[in-house]
């Protein structure tokens, strides 16, 4: 048996009967032998696409929460993933499901956001007038943006976990729903550890209800959403936690957007950020040449506006502040001596 066989045959062996092994996976849009890799599972190889994209290196430069913060200790969107991975397989593990499949999808979950975070979301959906939602965004980064419109081809269940980890639709496996906690789970309590840091929250601030069922640090909280995912999912068809648990984790997640995630301080420049994502709009969609030159392919596939869209989600913080200055700020003049 190749190494890949060894793999496959080991999760049977290994895994629970619950667990979506990488050998019954429903495969890829376009078929690929399985004779063509046979050092990696399905899921290992997906993990290493998302890795390996250009998508994915763009995460460790765009906002979390506070739009360009001074200060290193800041949550990006790629520390995000990593903790949203590290979470993820935490859980996986203990239920004896498919890490690498729950690691897949945790590191492809994000590839979609937009520049500037929410509010970035909410600028491109003012100007495409429809909803845009970050998840749908980054399936599409995986199946079409990706390597010049060919897209990562990955397998069903981690575009589906991707999809699947926010919005309507919930995962089919396992895995899939365990990261759409992780995500919940990660997002909150760094949230929360960077609001501190910025000086607009104290632990103290907490509600006592919330700390006493969750915990009063940042650890002791997670430890104990974790804790209750495991012993709630160990004998259930579904990822769950406890009522009690849930109703806390819910009144937390209010608390933020009541105090941090709508908190004028948090939140002071996001119409300066807005508007800049718009009028970048307005100017590609007015001058489509001036889009780099492997975006004009999708022109006459996809039209101007959601080429133009794509192009903007993908940017970072940096580059579109740098390409604002570039197209609409005046240059310092200069006397050539």
């Amino acid at each position: 048996m190749s190494i890949r066989e060894q793999l496959e045959h080991a999760e049977k062996q290994r895994l629970s009967p619950k667990a979506s092994f990488a050998i019954n996976s429903r495969g890829r849009a376009r078929y690929e032998a399985p004779q063509d890799e046979n050092m990696r599972t399905c899921y290992q190889r997906d993990t290493d696409r998302i890795v390996h994209s250009k998508a994915f290196r763009r995460l460790m430069h765009k906002t979390q929460v506070f739009l360009c913060p001074e200060g290193d200790h800041y949550r990006t969107r790629m520390t995000h993933t990593i903790e949203v991975a590290r979470i993820g397989r935490t859980i996986t593990r203990a239920l004896n499901l498919n890490e690498d499949l729950s690691e897949a999808i945790a590191m492809g979950h994000d590839l979609g956001h937009t520049p500037f975070g929410h509010a970035g979301e909410a600028a491109l959906s003012e100007v495409m007038g429809v909803p845009f939602h970050h998840n749908e965004q980054s399936l599409r980064v995986v199946d079409i943006l990706e390597k010049d419109g060919r897209g990562l081809n990955l397998t069903y269940e981690v575009r589906m976990g991707i999809l699947g980890h926010t919005g309507g639709r919930v995962p089919e496996t396992l895995e899939g729903q365990i990261i759409r906690y992780a995500d919940r789970i990660a997002y909150i309590n760094h949230d929360i550890d960077d609001a501190i840091r910025a000086g607009i929250l104290s632990n103290s601030d907490i509600p006592k209800d919330i700390t006493d069922a969750l915990g009063h640090s940042h650890s002791d909280r997670i430890d104990t959403l974790v804790c209750d995912i495991v012993s709630s999912s160990m004998d259930a068809d579904k990822i769950q936690l406890s009522p009690s648990i849930e109703k806390a984790l819910l009144t937390l997640r209010a608390f933020m957007f009541e105090r941090v995630y709508r908190n004028p301080v948090a939140k002071g420049e996001e119409n300066k950020a807005k508007d800049i994502l718009k009028r970048l709009y307005e100017y590609y969609v007015t001058h489509p040449d001036a889009l780099p030159a492997d975006f004009h392919p999708q022109l006459g596939i996809e039209g101007i506006e959601r080429t133009v869209c794509d192009y903007i989600a993908g940017m970072t913080d940096k580059y579109a502040v740098n390409k604002f200055s570039e197209i609409f700020v005046p240059a310092a003049w200069s006397v050539r001596s």
